[in-house]
């Protein structure tokens, strides 16, 4: 998720003003306050019910509404073109698509939801990406 904004920023993908750029910086730091949650839920087990952590899991779903105004303002911006421009929206789509799953039929099923929309939005993604690396340069 880093190196995927990294990319956006590097290109310009949500546009050149200053509020485009911003926007990805804020989601850098989303990112990696999700990423702490993640490393510290998986190598310290008995900090599991710590209130501070769980304020930290909240970063999870902040950061992927914020990849989702990432994925619309590429839309919007046109910087990108072809399937790169469009993708990233279905790709970065996770909270919209899975929230409401999670509300409608529960955990299991949102669990699997979640995981089988984040490998193909962003596996897609990726090799959009990689095998057509022009989509993103103007």
């Amino acid at each position: 998720m880093l190196a995927l904004v990294t990319a956006q920023l590097r290109t310009g993908a949500t546009g050149v003003t200053r509020a485009a750029r911003a926007m990805l910086k804020v989601e850098y730091g989303l990112l990696a306050l999700a990423t702490l949650w993640t490393v510290l839920h998986g190598f310290f087990p008995a900090l599991r019910d710590e209130a501070w952590l769980s304020i930290l899991d909240a970063f999870w779903p902040l950061s992927m509404v914020g990849m989702f105004v990432i994925g619309l303002k590429i839309a919007f911006a046109g910087r990108w073109r072809g399937a790169a421009r469009v993708w990233p929206m279905v790709a970065e789509s996770w909270a919209v698509a899975t929230i409401p799953v999670m509300a409608i039929f529960g955990f299991p099923v949102a669990d699997w939801f979640g995981v089988a929309h984040l490998l193909a939005g962003y596996v897609t993604l990726g090799l959009i990406l990689a095998l057509r690396p022009a989509l993103t340069s103007r």
